[in-house]
């Protein structure tokens, strides 16, 4: 029995790491501290905290902790652990999407220009994200056009040149056509432009184009006057008016109760060269302080290029330590700053306005599909949790259901649920919907909303008809919860048509609530399906070995290898079992005999 209190007594007074579980042993919040007795013990004392962090005591059955030499390395192992981890209580964060990068592999030969999504710690050269991954692409067919680099994927010597340099798109190093020096001297100006330093590329440029020139390379000079052209117009596009600053990182970030919105712009050379944003849930409790605070180090813990400048709209705890982390990881001093007037003031202003701007927007896209159902279904509130269930079987034989979960417009893989039916042994949908409607509402009736299941619902959506409803109204009234209940119709292709209430009143739904409705049934299917296929080719597998004691799946693969079948197995002798590894001669008999039944 962990005696919470009998443990903090124990706890040092050192930096370290502590991890908060539950009774089921799993991760529910992990943080630093330079002082571990200090800080543990403030979470079980009557001091003012927010109802989150309330929840999260509430839940802590045991806690442990790491002790490490310094704050620096405190911070580091915290983020490494909520990366590996995702602990419920902890920021977590959550990008719309992956935006892309271009990579500059500077460790080959002859280096290759190209889009990636991945980020890996190779090496390479990173730049990005571009929001815009138009513009990305365009990017990487301008220097691959302009400065004539290689085109293939994989580089290796061949015996003769591809069309790209007949057509005078690259310069055949494949060939040995141009030197590992020279090419590098394109590459390094390549990536003056990419860092945005297109001064110094565009003076390059044209002191090579002048020399060329003198030398009367008048069609070396024609290709340079050109390359210059498109930088400049490069260069131009890039253009932050105004902006002093070289290579700076500017964060702006907006709240609501739902939600928090954290924007960041990429300058770099005075250029803006990309943006990028995160969505936070579960945080409405937390100031803006914290949450900056806690994506600081989580974004940039392993951000291959760092900038000099981190801008943001206040101050932030933690600020000495997180600037003296990023400084060592980058070889150079990295500021966290707060500008109060001018210029740098007005551009963290403009990334809190975007910001607001993109969470507004995030949350129409959310709120305008929840409004239109609140609406089609006359509901009173808002139907923040949908949950849709169904039912897959062949011939009444491995009964599953699954579930799904749409959580504020949104459909939550990582909250569907798969049930194996427990009570029935024949084909019967609407039983089999009533067991497993009651077994979901008792997790969050009889035991907490903090189980598994989260939550009740607002809504349940039976994906049959009416026969399929009145099941699961029974489950639902056997607990006395107010949930509404509706059910989808179907048209002769078995595609969703309209909704159906308890009434059998078809209720028309709009190309948007259809699709919504749609994807739901396909993921819900999907789920249902997957589950039962795995149960079935389980039991296709399952062998007469599965059910002898002592033989277990290493020993019964030896076997299978060795003879070939059960058959076989069964017709050998007590001495050629025991050739097996791990098998002597006693389980060898109890293997004959439980065989020979």
């Amino acid at each position: 029995m962990f005696d919470i209190e009998a443990e903090i007594k124990k706890l040092p007074r050192k930096p370290g790491v502590y991890i908060m579980r539950d009774k089921d042993d799993n991760i529910i919040y992990v943080g630093k501290a330079i002082s571990l007795k200090n800080r543990v013990t403030q979470y079980f004392r009557k001091t003012n905290k927010t109802e989150r962090i309330k929840k999260m005591v509430s839940l802590i059955d045991h806690f442990e902790y790491i002790v490490v030499d310094n704050e620096a390395e405190a911070l580091v192992l915290e983020c490494n652990l909520i990366k590996k981890n995702r602990p419920k209580f902890n920021v977590l964060l959550k990008d719309d999407k992956t935006y892309p990068y271009i990579k500059v592999d500077i460790k080959s030969d002859y280096p290759n220009v190209f889009l990636t999504r991945r980020i890996l710690n190779d090496g390479a050269k990173y730049f990005g994200p571009y929001a815009n991954s138009g513009a990305a692409k365009e990017m990487v067919d301008f220097i691959k056009q302009k400065f004539k680099i290689r085109q293939c994927k994989n580089f290796k010597s061949n015996t003769r040149a591809c069309l790209n340099y007949h057509i005078k798109r690259c310069l055949a190093p494949c060939m040995g056509y141009v030197s590992k020096e020279d090419y590098k001297k394109l590459i390094d100006q390549i990536l003056l432009l990419l860092e945005g330093k297109t001064e110094n590329l565009t003076k390059q440029l044209t002191n090579e184009m002048e020399q060329a020139s003198s030398t009367q390379d008048y069609e070396t000079a024609a290709e340079l006057r050109d390359m210059l052209i498109a930088v400049e117009r490069v260069a131009q596009k890039q253009k932050v008016s105004n902006l002093s600053e070289n290579n700076i990182d500017v964060i702006g970030i907006s709240k609501n109760i739902l939600l928090c919105c954290i924007e960041i712009f990429f300058v770099r050379g005075s250029k803006m060269i990309g943006r990028e944003h995160f969505f936070l849930d579960n945080v409405s409790d937390m100031t803006e302080n914290e949450i900056l605070t806690e994506f600081i180090k989580q974004y940039y813990i392993e951000k291959p290029d760092l900038p000099s400048k981190i801008m943001l709209q206040l101050e932030i705890d933690e600020k000495e330590s997180i600037e003296k982390l990023l400084s060592q990881k980058a070889g150079r001093k990295v500021e966290l700053k707060s500008p109060q007037k001018g210029e740098k003031l007005r551009f963290v202003e403009m990334a809190q306005n975007n910001s607001k701007i993109t969470l507004e927007n995030k949350l129409k896209d959310k709120n305008g599909i929840l409004e239109e159902l609140k609406a089609t279904l006359g509901l009173a509130n808002l139907p923040r949790k949908i949950e849709m269930y169904d039912i897959s079987n062949i011939s009444g034989e491995f009964i599953v259901a699954g579930m799904i979960v749409a959580q504020d417009g949104v459909i939550k893989k990582n909250l569907s649920r798969r049930f194996k039916i427990k009570t029935l042994f024949a084909q019967d949908d609407p039983r089999c919907m009533e067991e497993v409607i009651t077994r979901r509402l008792k997790h969050s009736v009889e035991n907490s909303e903090d189980s598994g299941f989260g939550k009740l619902p607002d809504i349940i959506l039976a994906d049959g008809g009416i026969t399929q409803m009145r099941a699961v109204r029974r489950a639902i009234d056997s607990y006395g919860v107010d949930i509404k209940l509706f059910g989808l119709v179907k048209n002769d292709k078995h595609r969703t048509r309209a909704m159906i209430d308890e009434q059998r009143n078809e209720i028309p739904l709009s190309e948007e609530l259809m699709n919504f409705a749609t994807r739901m049934q396909d993921e819900v299917h999907n789920v249902a399906i997957e589950y039962h296929r795995k149960l079935r080719d389980k039991q296709m597998h399952k062998s007469a070995l599965d059910d002898i004691p002592g033989v277990g799946e290493t020993k019964k693969k030896l076997l299978l290898k060795e003879f070939g079948s059960i058959k076989k197995i069964k017709e050998a002798k007590i001495e050629e079992l025991t050739k097996i590894r791990g098998i002597n001669e006693s389980l060898a008999r109890i293997i004959k005999q439980s065989l020979e039944k």
